[in-house]
């Protein structure tokens, strides 16, 4: 079985999305891969508690509790590990807001994934939705993409265009972008997993 890792900070919808994605398509059975941890560095993340509910493994490494990035990024890749013997966990990064080191990201090379609010290259960082505006941009989007020590680089897997409507705000294109985020992540993830 292929464990799929993910990691969150707050509500996890992208997770939730996941999680619908793989018991409708049943990844189980097609890909022989399932969720196997669902980590916060925030003992309050509310996704924390959707995923207990249905079922879910879940743990919490509170980067709080950690003098060094690197001292987090060592506990979190313990956490990953203990349901990951074989080394093919897929880390599926689902609104989780840390900063990972390049060591962290070397050890998982080619099988960690985000998704991020923009059209990349553009607006990488943060504070996407309100950049866009500010420099006139007609369309907004959002990106899945294999997470590079360069933070929001790496390939290109999925993107979803949105258009930037007079009047928008910050919180209006976020909230039409990540209705996309919800279809792209969960279908980009499918493909990996379907190449194997």
């Amino acid at each position: 079985m292929r464990p799929l890792v993910i990691l969150i900070s707050g509500a996890g919808s992208n997770m939730q999305a996941i999680v619908r994605a793989a018991e409708t398509g049943r990844w189980h059975e097609r890909y022989r891969a399932a969720v196997a941890r669902v980590i916060s560095n925030r003992p309050d993340a509310r996704g924390l508690a959707w995923a207990a509910e249905q079922g879910m493994p879940t743990a919490v490494v509170d980067h709080r509790a950690f003098p060094s990035r690197e001292a987090f990024d060592a506990a979190l890749a313990q956490t990953i590990d203990e349901v990951d013997p074989a080394g093919r966990a897929l880390v599926i990064l689902a609104g989780f807001m840390r900063i990972l080191t390049p060591g962290f990201v070397q050890r998982y090379e080619g099988r960690i994934v985000n998704i991020h609010p923009s059209l990349l290259p553009a607006f990488p960082g943060l504070h996407t939705h309100q950049r866009a505006i500010e420099a006139g941009c007609r369309f907004g989007g959002a990106t899945v993409h294999r997470v590079t020590a360069e933070l929001d680089h790496g390939e290109y897997l999925e993107q979803a265009v949105v258009p930037i409507l007079p009047g928008d705000t910050p919180d209006t294109l976020a909230a039409r972008v990540l209705t996309q985020e919800h279809l792209i992540y969960p279908r980009a993830i499918e493909r990996l997993l379907a190449a194997g």
